[in-house]
Order: C-alpha cells, then sequence, then structure tokens
C-alpha cells in the first residue's frame, strides 16, 4: 500500500484546525511519521503520515470515549482524505 500523491500534512496544520473546530483547553499534536519509517503509509519523507493528539476540554465532557474520538477524527477528516495515515488520540475529558 503506499501513500497518496499529497503533499503532507503537519501538526501545526492539525494543531490550527483542532483549536478552531473544537477549542480544546489543552492540546498536543505529535508528528511519530519518522518512527514508522517503512511501515504501511509512510511517505518515505519522515514526516506528514503519523500523528499522536493529546487533547482536553469542554467539548470533550460527559461524551463516550467512541463519541471522543469521533469528534477528533470528523475535525481531521480533511487530512485523511488527503493521506494522514495513523492517529493515535489521548483524551482528557
Amino acid at each position: 500500500m503506499t501513500a497518496p500523491d499529497t503533499a503532507p500534512c503537519s501538526a501545526a496544520e492539525l494543531e490550527a484546525t483542532l483549536r478552531k473546530t473544537l477549542a480544546p483547553t489543552w492540546l498536543e499534536v505529535l508528528d511519530e511519521s519518522a518512527a514508522h519509517a517503512g511501515h504501511a503509509g509512510a511517505n518515505g519523507l519522515g514526516h506528514g503520515t503519523h500523528f499522536r493528539v493529546r487533547i482536553g476540554g469542554p467539548a470533550f465532557n460527559g461524551l463516550s470515549r467512541v463519541t471522543q474520538h469521533r469528534l477528533v477524527y470528523d475535525a481531521l477528516q480533511k487530512f485523511i482524505a488527503a493521506g494522514l495515515h495513523a492517529l493515535a488520540i489521548e483524551i482528557r475529558a
């Protein structure tokens, strides 16, 4: 499986989108792509395909874990459609 022929996304782009969409009070976006070099979905550049999102805020309060994760996936859908391959999500409600 090869990654789509698109420009890789950046942690800063994901962070800006999450801040605008979910208004978190706590947010950290880490690009872990280099650790996945040679794995499925890696683009050979060492960045832009595998991310970890640590997020928290009022938008997640009272929601099930599945619904919390869905909020993050929905917010980042344009990046997933453009080739974001892996997303690890850690939520602090």
